[in-house]
């Protein structure tokens, strides 16, 4: 049975939006036979911090006060919009099968933002829909809505969602992190409709070493900040919510061997967890063209991720 839904995991400029884009580029006989996975549906939640960038850097140009961040170089001001982003994507995946497309307007969108920030806990924080501000974000929020897949159910039925996004929290931080922070908040809100369905990839990497890469990976201008492969987090944010995570803790706590334990007040889902050890790193080549990519690095990838994928497929050792 291919995976159903494969939550793909780490800091950023560890290496999952280059394995996302290798998953992507494989033949689906090849992805399906190697890997146990199916056609792929790839989502994620950075196109939408990328809006919420762009609506306060308009903002602000406009006089007005930000709605998500004081400055391009810092963190949310709102630490609960970690939830609003998981609301949003967990939104993405629930119209898949079911949307035959994607609302472009961006005051549909800045109310979507409204109602997952409202689930998020963040009450009074409505993003005024000011007619500058709208015709402003007009073509990120035209953008987005066309980022977002959009599939049939018999597609859908032979699929394998892959769902992308990072949490973590600060420098020196230790588990457990203080909601909303983390991995543990996050899976939490994903809710079971996804949970239950869900296999975990994690691509370790160390933080200095993601800092690094994230220096090295970062085009400067709009193209590479809305850019999945080329955008730079600032160094300040990779500082205070990156710099470290939480699910080396989560498979720790989890009384299952090989599951991450995402708990929620009494109830607890346990996921299946395979590691992609990527601290020497493996993935950065899959930047650059598909044409150039080195075919040693690339069977040496492949057969590493046969070994990952299989430990998924064979599902947690017994407890």
């Amino acid at each position: 049975m291919p995976v159903d839904l494969l939550l793909l995991l780490a800091l950023p400029a560890s290496g999952k939006s280059e394995l996302r884009r290798y998953l992507a580029h494989l033949p689906v006989e090849v992805a399906r036979r190697d890997l146990h996975l199916g056609p792929q549906v790839q989502v994620d939640d950075y196109p939408y911090v990328h809006l919420m960038r762009r609506i306060s850097q308009e903002q602000r140009r406009l006089g007005q006060t930000p709605s998500f961040f004081a400055a391009d170089d810092t963190p949310f001001l709102h630490a609960a919009d970690w939830l609003t982003l998981i609301h949003l994507l967990a939104e993405d995946v629930a119209s898949l099968g079911v949307a035959a497309s994607h609302d472009p307007d961006p005051a549909s969108l800045l109310e979507r933002v409204a109602q997952a920030r409202d689930r998020a806990g963040i009450a009074n924080e409505v993003v005024v829909a000011d007619d500058r501000l709208l015709a402003a974000i007009t073509d990120d929020a035209a953008h987005l809505a066309a980022s977002i897949p959009v599939v049939t159910p018999q597609q859908l039925a032979t699929a394998t969602v892959v769902v992308e996004f990072a949490r973590g929290g600060p420098d020196g931080a230790r588990p457990p992190l203080p909601h909303p922070l983390g991995y543990a908040a996050s899976l939490a809100a994903l809710g079971g409709a996804i949970l239950e369905r869900a296999a975990v990839l994690w691509v370790v990497a160390d933080p200095a070493e993601s800092r690094r890469r994230n220096r090295e990976r970062a085009h400067p201008g709009r193209d590479g900040d809305a850019s999945i492969l080329h955008h730079g987090v600032p160094e300040t944010v990779m500082l205070h919510d990156y710099g470290m995570d939480d699910l080396g803790w989560l498979a720790e706590i989890s009384p299952v061997p090989g599951t991450i334990a995402v708990p929620d007040g009494d109830w607890q889902a346990l996921l299946p967890m395979a590691r992609f050890d990527n601290r020497i790193d493996r993935t950065s080549f899959l930047r650059a063209d598909p044409e150039t990519w080195p075919p040693d690095l690339v069977a040496r990838l492949h057969q590493d991720l046969v070994a990952v994928f299989a430990t998924l497929a064979a599902g947690p050792a017994p407890a």
